[in-house]
């Protein structure tokens, strides 16, 4: 069984080992790469292809928001979650917009760190309770909006991390006509991304956590 390859972004070298520790110790991943900072982990995705990359926001030289965008303009299906603290609040936005699929409080425990991991992995997101909350809290609010059934059938499946195809095999329609109501629920919602897609649905209480 091949294991999931992660790269660790965090500048802190006694952190990115305990890091490195925990992962390999738990016989699930390999850690291919380490990076103190942003521009040594583009070096590093130039040559190996994570399954993951575990970044740290507060980095020398080029720090994780920089390192998220310019990684996310290169490869854009490259699955990233940024570690980060209470103080770190001001950046969520941004690296929303970049298309982040997991926000992990440094103090999590090892529960919830593998349980992050293995969701993003999966293609889902995962948020920490307080940082989700948060994010909720300070989104815009351009109030509820009407739904058809079908649009609540593909709004919830959509916050289950489904894809347009695996949503099309579930409800039994074709996947253009899957693609063709999450354009209209993006547009509906004013959301950039289906992660802001869930966040509007969470905050006006379309679906639950």
């Amino acid at each position: 069984m091949i294991k999931p390859g992660i790269i660790i972004a965090e500048d802190h070298r006694l952190f990115r080992s305990g890091l490195k520790f925990i992962l390999e110790a738990s016989n699930m991943y390999t850690v291919i790469g380490e990076a103190s900072d942003g521009f040594e982990l583009l070096g590093l995705l130039e040559d190996k292809k994570p399954s993951l990359v575990i970044m740290d926001i507060n980095m020398p030289r080029m720090n994780g928001i920089e390192a998220t965008q310019l990684a996310m303009a290169r490869y854009p299906d490259l699955k990233i979650i940024v570690l980060s603290m209470y103080d770190d609040m001001e950046y969520y936005n941004t690296l929303l917009d970049q298309g982040i699929k997991g926000f992990l409080l440094k103090d999590a425990d090892n529960e919830e760190f593998f349980l992050a991991i293995n969701k993003v992995l999966a293609g889902e997101t995962y948020f920490s309770q307080e940082v989700l909350l948060n994010i909720i809290r300070k989104s815009s609010d351009i109030g509820p909006i009407k739904l058809s059934r079908r649009e609540k059938e593909i709004l919830e499946l959509i916050s289950q991390g489904m894809s347009n195809k695996e949503i099309a095999d579930k409800l039994q329609i074709s996947q253009r006509t899957v693609e063709r109501h999450r354009t209209h629920l993006l547009e509906k919602t004013g959301s950039k991304n289906s992660i802001r897609l869930v966040i509007y649905a969470l905050k006006n209480h379309l679906i639950s956590i």
